[in-house]
């Protein structure tokens, strides 16, 4: 029996709960579709095809991310405010595994549609990092360096890469520490070049 009441909306956000419960690789249009009580060519009058829907969850998360990390920093200024969105990032992206694989699957320069999904997400790391007293050019240093611990220490903790007893997220609030310490070396310096 085939549902009139779904959208592509309805499709995002189931695809999106199956990436989480089964992993991202193993979501596919028929398993989809059977979700869904639809029959898979159905799918196809919302969304191109698989690539397409992975580029859709990618999109469903970095928004889902953009709007957590907002709701984080509401109220907090400056080291807090950074403190806040990275906990909130560990947070998201350990607590919807699939989702966050979507999140790293694309290629952002593929369209402006990519492009934009994360370009509102750095917007606001960005304005946390202009109340610090940092240089332009190192505050988008800076992005990249807290970018690549959080995606890398995620992918870590998601693919339980980590063998040693110690707890993973008193690990995580010291590198959050010492990532802040090192943050603060760079108030009020010039850019180098």
């Amino acid at each position: 029996m085939a549902r009139a009441d779904i959208d592509k909306t309805i499709i995002i956000k189931k695809a999106a709960e199956m990436a989480n419960e089964i992993g991202l690789e193993k979501v596919t249009l028929k398993l989809l579709a059977n979700q869904l009580n639809i029959k898979p060519p159905s799918l196809y009058n919302h969304i191109k095809g698989l690539d397409d829907l992975r580029k859709e969850v990618m999109i469903y998360g970095w928004k889902q991310l953009e709007e957590r990390v907002i709701e984080a920093a509401v109220c907090v200024t400056g080291y807090d405010a950074l403190e806040a969105m990275g906990r909130t990032f560990y947070k998201y992206a350990t607590e919807n595994p699939g989702i966050f694989n979507a999140m790293l699957w694309y290629n952002k320069f593929q369209s402006d549609e990519t492009q934009d999904a994360t370009k509102r997400f750095f917007s606001v790391i960005y304005k946390i990092f202009s109340t610090l007293n940092i240089s332009q050019k190192n505050c988008d240093h800076l992005i990249r360096t807290y970018r690549a611990f959080l995606e890398g220490y995620v992918l870590l903790v998601n693919n339980k890469a980590f063998g040693h007893p110690l707890s993973i997220e008193d690990s995580f609030e010291i590198s959050l520490q010492v990532l802040k310490a090192g943050t603060k070396t760079l108030e009020r310096k010039e850019d180098d070049n």
